[in-house]
């Protein structure tokens, strides 16, 4: 199929939805969006399979506020529920759900935060749920919802939220779940595991894969330099001093996103920090203050690896190799989104050797090599 030759014109979408799309910027659909679309209005369940940054929030959101809105009693109860693995994925979810479907009540229910407010929200029967599997599954142990209306379920990023060990919350929430129902499942790999949840819980689906999955895009320029661990912080630093953009910086653990961001902010830059450890407030401020400019530099373990949703990302530096490829993957694909070019700079000890190998391995040629000279970077 000829992705490129596509208008969102050619689908019978509503004066509000397409007036939505306008003031949103969408001109036409991306690849994931076009084989998707359709499929998922008629009310036929969907497999979407795409890399990160390809418009796969929009790709399941425009059918289901356009089914939603067909739906008389949508008002009634809650109609589609939207599992997301990590509270930022959510919360990006459930700002383009009130941008795209401005009529329709949207309550975003995650952990980390009071239950006093969600049970409200619960309690006024929107139209739409978006939810974290862990947290949703808690609200169905108090009673607060029971689920029995939902008409459209959408997992996105399903093969994350295996990943996570929410495999026993997502088997809660579906035996809650009535059949049958429409179900659309979102994913940028396909992973073996995901074979036995489609299996039980999707009718005949229609099946829609765009480019090679779990590779970076094309757009994005990757490279490494090879460092000693005492190496990484000043040459960090000395990254930081000369790119002007923003720049997403991933470690691998809670402890040292810590710390590198107190030493980048001693060294004098905007920077904030995220990670499990944080508050929702706390993560929610840090990404609203990289999104806007206040914070230059966002510090992160793999938590925003796919939750972040920020234009214009102009470098990504893994300061930590990530234990998996796909991690990887996810890291990079921050930036490079929407048709973008990124650039995503990764440092190997020789103790992450073997991870830069299996990195290697699956994109299919070898990083390019950057020289560490620090007297050389500062000039």
């Amino acid at each position: 199929m000829n992705f490129a030759t596509h208008t969102f014109d050619q689908f019978q979408l509503s004066q509000p939805m397409r007036a939505a799309l306008r003031a949103a910027g969408y001109q036409a659909p991306t690849p994931i969006q076009a084989g998707t679309i359709a499929p998922a209005l008629a009310g036929r369940d969907v497999i979407g399979a795409a890399q990160t940054g390809t418009g796969k929030t929009a790709a399941f959101l425009i059918p289901t506020i356009e089914r939603l809105r067909s739906m008389r009693q949508h008002g009634d109860h809650t109609a589609a529920l939207i599992l997301a693995p990590t509270r930022e994925l959510a919360e990006q979810t459930h700002s383009w759900t009130q941008r795209l479907g401005a009529d329709l009540r949207a309550a975003l229910v995650v952990g980390g935060v009071a239950y006093g407010p969600q049970l409200a929200a619960l309690r006024n029967r929107p139209a739409v749920l978006i939810a974290t599997p862990g947290r949703l599954v808690d609200h169905i142990e108090r009673g607060a919802t029971a689920l029995q209306d939902i008409r459209i379920l959408i997992l996105d990023e399903a093969d994350r939220m295996l990943d996570m060990g929410f495999k026993p919350q997502l088997d809660r929430i579906m035996r809650a779940l009535p059949t049958p129902r429409q179900t659309l499942l979102f994913s940028a790999t396909m992973a073996a595991d995901l074979s036995t949840l489609t299996r039980l819980h999707l009718r005949d689906p229609a099946r829609v894969a765009v480019g090679r999955q779990a590779v970076p895009p094309k757009r994005t320029v990757q490279d490494v330099y090879l460092v000693e661990q005492q190496s990484k912080m000043p040459l960090l630093l000395s990254l930081i001093e000369r790119n002007r953009g923003n720049v997403l910086v991933f470690t691998r653990t809670k402890h040292r996103t810590d710390r590198v961001a107190r030493t980048v902010r001693q060294a004098g830059h905007a920077v904030q920090r995220l990670h499990a450890d944080r508050s929702q407030s706390q993560r929610r401020e840090a990404l609203e203050g990289f999104r806007d400019g206040r914070y230059r530099i966002l510090i992160a373990t793999d938590i925003a690896a796919r939750g972040i949703d920020v234009a214009g990302i102009g470098r990504v530096i893994n300061y930590d190799l990530p234990h998996t490829v796909e991690d990887y993957v996810h890291r990079v694909g921050r930036t490079a989104r929407a048709e973008a070019r990124g650039h995503a700079t990764s440092f190997a000890t020789p103790e992450e050797g073997a991870q830069l190998q299996a990195i290697e391995r699956h994109l299919g040629s070898v990083l390019p090599r950057q020289s560490h000279d620090l007297r050389r970077l500062a000039s």
